[in-house]
């Protein structure tokens, strides 16, 4: 039986094949179409995944689409008509972008399948998508399950249980009470795109003082004793889907926000910290409120929120469970995979058999391929025997890498498949990367990536970290030596690396530890700012010779940007 999932609705959108109940393939369009968090129909997608699974659309059993388009639509237009003078982005956002998306997904099921012979079709609310199918694929047997986002339908967050095959919901905050869209106004107010840089406030957060605002940030959201989200509207304009965000009340109550591409003043770092804040206590407050009905030894958390990492490490301090669960691909690009794994296992009834703890579920490319691309392009490189020793090698020196290899990995972090490496006990490493080979917001940290043999050495956590989605802090004895990715807290946003998991990778940063006595790299992902991860060789050659990278190291090939110790390709 084969599944294909599709997120065809919300923005990274993205299509993945689950074949008897193994997780195939999975990929977003943005790779492709090289716009990054796209809402385009995810045809290349799609296309991508059917050829990398070896099957065509005819062999398609089920289509499980992460959106229930009629879920709550009575709620949403009695909401919108009690402000009828503000309702035309409502208008536009809801039913217009609505009625195309329909018609486009309609479309394309007329265009590969002859009438009669369809697939059966899936329509699967959002947050079942994200909660119900992160559960579906996490190692746990037993877990409470939070959903946060900005939005889906209409819910804004979602708390359950799951247990064996059944997931049950205990409650839903519905718009505009939503923890995600006040985190999304926040990023606004500092100068960032909202529902896309989320992740550059919370990087902001620690260079403020969260003291100064922190008793007026709570008076804007709280958590009822049921794990409601109640939201002060007065602070916020969102629930208009307008131009801006943030009312005036709350422009007079924390300050003139931050022009786009502006000048950071203390009360913008001040604004991002209490936020950061707020948001870890009421998502704290929701996680031990289900931490006490479910009695469950671990916790799921799903949805955009769930990318951010500082939270996710502080419930996985204070909540009580023993560990937590956040699929790679947490946002809306994971509810392709999400959604095909509740109809596997709660439509359809079969069991749970696939644990989504490898996230290199891309595509690859063949030795064969790669030099061919090198000749053509005339590019200096030469053929490594031992990619990983060399590598090192180069890094030891100080170089910063391209590091293209095997699987692509899914969701937003590079995990040593499509990474840019440095050594990170260089002091002016960060600065470097961040000025000629990111071209981003200086303050912005990095992330390490340490072999789990050895990440208790140097970092506070106890739990593996396999998708770098849970913040630790430094140990303080080794903050010296790890200088490039320890942020100005002490915390790093720790990857755990698995030999059995990626065993090129784990073996590159062992051979670092063995010249360095530190196994661990610092790791980004493979793109400048505002564009994408790389997808194919040709997209990682490009970016080589855009940035200030030193090397490639790509399949079983070292490029430079000089003939050094190289040899010039022939066409």
């Amino acid at each position: 039986m084969i599944i294909l999932g599709l997120n065809t609705w919300f923005h990274d959108t993205s299509a993945c094949i689950v074949r008897d109940g193994e997780l195939v393939v999975a990929l977003e369009e943005e790779r492709f179409s090289r716009d990054k968090h796209t809402r385009a129909f995810p045809e290349l997608a799609i296309q991508q995944c059917l050829d990398y699974a070896g099957i065509d659309y005819a062999d398609i059993d089920h289509v499980a689409v992460s959106i229930k388009p009629t879920h709550q639509w009575l709620t949403k237009t009695a909401y919108a008509l009690k402000a009828p003078h503000k309702s035309l982005p409502f208008i536009k956002h809801e039913l217009v972008a609505g009625v195309f998306k329909r018609k486009r997904f309609k479309s394309w099921l007329r265009s590969h399948w002859p009438a009669g012979q369809q697939p059966q079709v899936h329509q699967i609310q959002h947050h079942l998508s994200h909660a119900a199918g992160s559960f579906y694929v996490c190692p746990y047997e037993h877990a409470a399950i939070m959903a946060l986002d900005g939005s889906g339908e209409w819910a804004c967050a979602w708390l359950g249980e799951g247990r064996g095959n059944q997931v049950s919901c205990f409650n839903e905050s519905v718009f505009p009470n939503s923890l995600g869209s006040v985190y999304e106004a926040v990023t606004e107010f500092c100068g960032f795109k909202p529902n896309y840089d989320e992740g550059k406030t919370m990087g902001l957060a620690p260079l403020g003082d969260a003291s100064r605002f922190i008793e007026q940030a709570r008076k804007t959201v709280s958590v009822d004793e049921q794990g409601q989200l109640h939201v002060n509207l007065a602070y916020f304009s969102y629930q208009y889907w307008g131009y801006r965000r943030c009312s005036d009340l709350f422009h007079e109550t924390f300050g003139t926000p931050r022009p786009f591409n502006g000048e950071f003043e203390p009360h913008h770092q001040d604004v991002a910290a209490a936020f950061q804040q707020v948001l870890e206590e009421c998502a704290l407050a929701m996680a031990t409120i289900l931490k006490q009905r479910t009695q469950a030894p671990y916790l799921v958390i799903a949805g955009g929120v769930a990318l951010n990492s500082v939270m996710n490490g502080r419930l996985l301090r204070e909540a009580g469970f023993d560990d937590v669960y956040i699929m790679p691909a947490a946002g809306d690009n994971g509810t392709s995979i999400g959604a095909a794994y509740t109809v596997l296992n709660q439509v359809l009834g079969e069991d749970r058999k696939t644990v989504h703890d490898n996230p290199y579920i891309g595509n690859a490319y063949e030795d064969a391929d790669i030099e061919a691309l090198l000749k053509q392009f005339k590019l200096p490189y030469r053929r490594s025997d031992d990619i990983a020793a060399d590598t090192a090698d180069l890094l030891e020196q100080g170089k910063i890498l391209g590091w293209f290899q095997g699987r692509m990995e899914i969701g937003p972090r590079a995990l040593g498949a499509r990474s840019i490496l440095a050594n990170p006990a260089y002091p002016d490493m960060k600065a470097k990367i961040n000025s000629e080979v990111k071209f981003r917001e200086a303050y912005r940290p990095f992330a390490p990536s340490a072999t789990v043999e050895a990440a208790s050495e140097f970092f506070d956590l106890d739990v593996e970290a396999p998708f770098m989605l849970k913040v630790c802090q430094v140990r303080e004895d080794k903050q010296a030596l790890l200088p490039a990715i320890t942020h100005v807290d002490g915390s790093a946003r720790l990857q755990t690396v698995r030999k059995q998991t990626n065993p090129l990778y784990h073996e590159l940063i062992s051979q670092l530890g063995q010249r360095t006595g530190v196994p661990v790299v610092l790791n980004t992902s493979f793109n400048i700012q505002g564009e994408p991860v790389v997808e194919s060789p040709r997209d990682a050659i490009r970016c080589f010779y855009s940035t200030g990278l030193d090397y490639l190291a790509i399949g079983s090939f070292i490029v430079s940007k000089a003939d050094d110790n190289t040899d010039r390709a022939q066409a």
